[in-house]
């Protein structure tokens, strides 16, 4: 709707009309009663409109005073809005800050409140957690359809491969050991390992396949023994027998090893992997030596092509998951948030924990506010056109200033009625 249109206008128009209408009839009052030579009914005819036409002129010009120069005479102290508008503006700016800004108002009615409270009751029911799940789902879809993949790959491929090359590997890999070797956690390892090996030993297969290892070896090494043993004991025999030697020499041994805590076998273990955790955490020449090893993994093109996929898995799902309506991430997002209003509900040191929170945020916010409100109604004011500020004040309050038109005109016609009879009274 245009100003043009705005139905204040024409009321404000029959309005004044009105005014104007009464004025002139004053006017014709005083002018019939005064041709009558004011005597009798007349001269209270004349008292009265004399009277109220004087009452219903300095209405008419005070009103006008308000928006515009009276007549377009430059008479002091009139069109005081427009010459005002930046003073009206400031002081505007002021009342807004003082009386809806204020700090202490603003939060001794949100501690009443209580906004935690009613978070929590508002979280807890499940079709508020559902709206705010769908929601936030259909938010991170928007989010990831924005988003430049190229930049995004670009992006993750520099930030990992960087990490990694900033990354050393010889101290963690030292540090990881030490994990490892602490409560005799290595022992427990060594242990396991040597027990599978134990087990490995002890099978038939193992043992047959060791045996045609010696045979074989044998009759390469050594054709013309071979041929000679044969002729007192076959060499298949032999080569059982030394398979099944060694399997139990081996046997015995990892026995002896796993039931002496303190055999020679641990200890060399254990200085051993001792002195090459040092040597990882210490040692710059082994340091370079695996951080090589590390710069070639990461420049191996199978490394680069993972990382710079990474993303496209990671939105693929992403948009795979948060495009169903069943969505598990969005699913998870509802239930933490009915829990989330189930706990502030039942825990009053969260709640009060929230409310602290809240109102230190509010405060924070409402000054930062304050002067930035102020400043914004103070311009915005002032950048107003004159002629269009008058217009809608007019249009505002133009109905009320009208009726003390009227109101003048009548009140101004009983004063002189009032004077005349007292005139009168005095005379006689």
């Amino acid at each position: 709707m245009t100003m043009q249109d705005d139905p204040r206008r024409a009321q404000l128009r029959r309005l004044k009309l009105y005014a104007l209408a009464m004025l002139l009839a004053m006017l014709a009052g005083f002018i019939v009663s005064h041709l009558h030579g004011e005597r009798g009914i007349w001269a209270w005819v004349g008292a009265f409109c004399e009277a109220a036409t004087v009452g219903a002129l300095a209405d008419w010009f005070a009103v006008v005073a308000l928006f515009r120069r009276p007549l377009s005479l430059p008479i002091p102290h009139t069109a005081i809005i427009p010459r005002n508008k930046e003073r009206i503006a400031d002081s505007l700016a002021v009342f807004v800050r003082d009386h809806f800004l204020e700090p202490e108002a603003l939060l001794s009615k949100l501690k009443v409140f209580d906004p935690a409270a009613r978070l929590g009751q508002w979280l807890a029911q499940p079709e508020q957690a559902h709206m705010l799940a769908g929601l936030a789902r259909g938010w991170a879809v928007q989010a990831l359809d924005l988003l430049d993949e190229a930049a995004v790959r670009r992006a993750i491929q520099g930030f990992v491969v960087e990490q990694l090359r900033q990354w050393n590997a010889a101290a963690t890999a030292g540090e990881l050991l030490g994990l490892l070797t602490a409560d005799n956690r290595h022992q427990r390892v060594l242990d396991e390992g040597l027990t599978r090996i134990a087990h490995w030993l002890d099978k038939d297969s193992v043992r047959q396949h060791a045996s045609a290892l010696i045979v074989r070896y044998i009759r390469k090494e050594w054709p013309k023994l071979a041929s000679t043993v044969d002729w007192v004991k076959p060499i298949d025999e032999i080569g059982d027998t030394l398979a099944d030697r060694l399997a139990r020499a081996g046997l015995e041994e990892l026995q002896a090893v796993l039931s002496e805590p303190e055999h020679p076998l641990r200890q060399d273990y254990a200085r051993w992997l001792g002195d090459y955790m040092q040597r990882l955490r210490h040692d710059p020449a082994l340091a370079a030596k695996v951080d090589r090893l590390k710069q070639q993994v990461i420049d191996h093109p199978a490394v680069q092509e993972y990382v710079q996929g990474l993303w496209q898995r990671v939105h693929d799902y992403l948009r795979d998951d948060l495009s169903n309506e069943n969505s598990s991430l969005a699913g998870h997002l509802e239930r933490s948030l009915g829990k989330l209003g189930a706990a502030i509900g039942n825990d009053p040191a969260l709640r009060d924990a929230l409310n602290q929170h809240m109102l230190a945020g509010a405060e924070k916010l409402t000054n930062r506010l304050r002067s930035g409100v102020t400043t914004h109604i103070a311009q915005t004011v002032k950048a107003w056109d004159e002629q269009k500020l008058v217009e809608q004040l007019e249009l505002s309050v133009g109905r009320d200033l009208q009726y003390i038109r009227f109101n003048g005109t009548l009140v101004g016609g009983l004063i002189g009625l009032l004077l005349h009879a007292v005139t009168g009274w005095l005379r006689f």
